[in-house]
């Protein structure tokens, strides 16, 4: 069973801030499903983009993990900002985190499931 949106991203943001970075929740989303799109602001006016892995990417037998893609790498931060509103706009459940972090780390592999 997956993990529900709100719990998942209350992990992310934990986990981010527990090294050193600093993450908020930008955008609320469905708490059950909602998709997740995460900003990583490097702090040097530009930015990534991760969102959810196409369906067709996902095998069965990792139905309980999240998986992720990088959809937009080291683009000014407007750029970035823009394409989360057309997101938002598109789906107004996602969630949209931002984590701030000069080494530009995501955490996401951090968050699968262990064992």
């Amino acid at each position: 069973m997956r993990l529900k949106s709100a719990i998942f991203v209350a992990a992310l943001i934990r986990r981010a801030n527990g090294e050193g970075a600093f993450a908020a929740v930008v955008n609320r989303g469905s708490e059950e499903a909602g998709a997740i799109f995460v900003k990583i602001a490097r702090l040097d006016r530009t930015a990534d983009l991760y969102g959810p892995a196409p369906q067709a990417e996902i095998d069965e037998d990792a139905a309980t993990d999240r998986l992720f893609e990088l959809l937009l790498s080291a683009l000014p931060e407007p750029d970035v900002d823009a394409r989360l509103r057309r997101e938002r706009d598109f789906d107004p459940d996602a969630w949209v985190v931002e984590i701030e972090d000069r080494a530009g780390r995501h955490f996401l592999e951090l968050m699968k499931a262990s064992g």
